[in-house]
């Protein structure tokens, strides 16, 4: 049997990139079903720069999110807590994240991790989003 995996990055919770994944995370994680790979980088890369866009600290959304509720009440919680992005930063946040890793600073990790997999044939692969989906085997 396969473990399951979270969301892929770019599945939107209100419109939102990414958020869905991270509480996929914390949930697998809190059952002992996420993969033993992703562990080390809970609360840490895209994870930490999303609570910080919504203000809140890592721990405190995890605390929040065992405590049960939909996605769309975790980010309610979010706004509430923190804060409430606004349309605009929204979409700066989802394009930026969406483009992570074509033509930036985080190309070259791109590149390292397509080797890591054995995937450096791959020109499609373009953003760390489509990565994670090609490693998760969505792509």
């Amino acid at each position: 049997m396969t473990a399951p995996l979270p969301r892929s990055p770019h599945s939107k919770v209100h419109g939102f990139v990414y958020f869905g994944r991270l509480l996929d995370k914390i949930r697998l994680h809190a059952g002992g079903d996420l993969p033993q790979e992703y562990v080390a980088n809970l609360g840490e890369g895209f994870d930490l720069r999303c609570v910080r866009l919504l203000g809140v600290a890592y721990a405190a959304l995890v605390e929040r999110t065992l405590q049960g509720g939909s996605d769309d009440e975790l980010l309610e919680w979010c706004w509430q807590a923190g804060r409430r992005p606004s349309e605009e930063e929204v979409e700066v946040w989802n394009e930026f994240m969406r483009k992570r890793g074509w033509n930036d600073e985080a190309s070259a990790r791109l590149q390292e991790r397509l080797a890591e997999g054995g995937f450096q044939s791959r020109t499609d692969i373009q953003t760390l989003f489509d990565y994670i989906d090609l490693d998760e085997g969505r792509f």
